[in-house]
């Protein structure tokens, strides 16, 4: 078989890559390599999802704690500790944590894609043409379709961000967010006096100036906010860059067929209010190199791989899009300005996470990872977990809540070790369990 093909080279793209190798998988990953400096801010969470992945060179190069302020609905306040990641550091130490475990490394830009059910065939740029028998698509939310035919994507409101970066005088890591009538801005500065300013706002209503005119039109916005005054400070402002980038949410209509998946933000791609992007990223990204080895190795479970990954791809995208309208809400200066109007309904009216209501568990049989496969297995429905919980602990959930209506809890949980014990009557509880 020819190695796997995987497009694009941020964390989605190498996370698959790197759970592909563990599998045995050979593997050639094709990219561009960023070429504006970015900063991005992250959480503990986020951080151990990339160790879990594997990307520990990546993040060893990359990392600055900041404490972030918060200014919403009136209030401000300083919030948990913020982690900042430098991109160009960290997708350098990407490139090394991918040559480490054996990715061939390919760059250049995509030309031409070509599918058809038996095979992928390839044109980049500087290279002879490359074709694969599968292919993963993790290019971000601008990566093309495979074909039209996959339908029309799911839509937020259309979402712009104008990223603002300089040089300004060295000093102490901070960050902070900043709620805005007409939108919100995100701000950071580095030890090294790098600065970061982005500004997001509504496509529709947004009163932009001219492309020419959008550095200076940011340079005085940023003037009005009292807040990124006393961020900033009055030091000079060098070299400064602007990058606009959409921030729609978008979910693709279509995530994975028998011989390609889609990953990323090539898969679903949230308001960044909702959440961090790489987290976000990691979130589909994981569980794709299970999926693609059971399209591989088990054909005749391709449908249930499948449904596995569109399931919690729809999933993801709707969970992350309804914090972020929670987030949105909680802004009430505003409520009619079109910009928080048109994002604190979408996309529904649903909670983002359902009240423990034990009488409402269930046992289905679901979709389930097992032993780098996709198999099935019987899971508890939860109303915060549609999807099914399979096991906690390693022990399995449905066998022991069939028990518990006819025999005690202590009989049900007998020969569980005492970790298992506890993270078992802990989830029980925290279903609404009340023996």
């Amino acid at each position: 078989m020819k190695p796997i093909l995987i497009l694009g080279a941020g964390p989605a793209g190498a996370a698959v890559a790197l759970g592909l190798r563990r599998l045995g998988y050979a593997v050639a990953l094709v990219s561009e390599w960023r070429r504006f400096p970015a900063l991005e801010g992250v959480s503990l969470r986020v951080l151990e999802a990339l160790r879990g992945a594997g990307l520990e060179r990546a993040l060893q190069s990359a990392l600055q704690a900041s404490q972030r302020q918060v200014a919403w609905n009136g209030e401000q306040h300083v919030q948990n500790v913020e982690y900042l990641l430098d991109r160009p550091r960290f997708d350098r130490g990407l490139r090394e944590d991918l040559r480490a475990a054996g990715v061939e490394l390919i760059e250049g830009q995509v030309l031409e894609v070509h599918s058809t059910a038996t095979g992928h065939r390839l044109r980049i740029e500087g290279q002879a043409e490359r074709r694969a028998d599968f292919l993963v698509e993790a290019r971000g939310r601008q990566a093309p379709a495979l074909s039209k035919a996959l339908g029309k994507a799911v839509r937020g409101p259309q979402t712009l961000s104008l990223l603002n970066r300089w040089q300004g005088t060295p000093g102490s890591t901070a960050s902070a967010v900043q709620s805005l009538e007409d939108g919100w801005a995100w701000m950071a500065r580095q030890a090294d006096g790098q600065c970061y300013w982005q500004l997001t706002v509504d496509v529709a209503s947004a009163d932009l100036p001219d492309k020419a005119q959008l550095l200076d039109y940011c340079r005085r916005r940023r003037l009005d906010s009292a807040l990124a005054r006393d961020f900033f400070g009055a030091g000079p402002q060098l070299d400064g860059q602007l990058h606009a980038r959409s921030s729609t949410a978008i979910l693709c209509p279509q995530v994975c067929g028998e011989n390609w998946i889609r990953v990323g933000d090539a898969a679903m791609a949230v308001d960044p209010l909702s959440g961090n992007g790489i987290f976000q990223s990691l979130s589909s990204a994981l569980q794709a190199p299970a999926v693609i080895n059971t399209l591989l190795q088990r054909p005749e479970r391709a449908a249930l791989a499948q449904r596995f990954h569109r399931q919690r791809v729809e999933q993801l995208f709707l969970r992350f899009a309804r914090i972020g309208r929670d987030f949105y809400a909680d802004e009430q200066r505003w409520a009619t300005q079109p910009f928080w109007q048109a994002r604190r309904q979408w996309p529904d009216c649903e909670p983002a996470h359902g009240a423990a209501d034990f009488a409402a568990l269930r046992i289905e049989r679901a979709p389930v990872l097992r032993d780098g496969l996709v198999d099935e297995a019987e899971v508890v429905i939860t109303p915060d977990q549609p999807l099914g919980i399979w096991h906690v602990q390693g022990v399995e959930l449905a066998p022991l809540l069939r028990r518990l209506p006819d025999e005690p809890a202590q009989q049900v949980l007998a020969g569980l070790s005492e970790a298992q014990d506890r993270a078992v009557r802990g989830w029980l509880l925290g279903q609404g369990y009340r023996p």
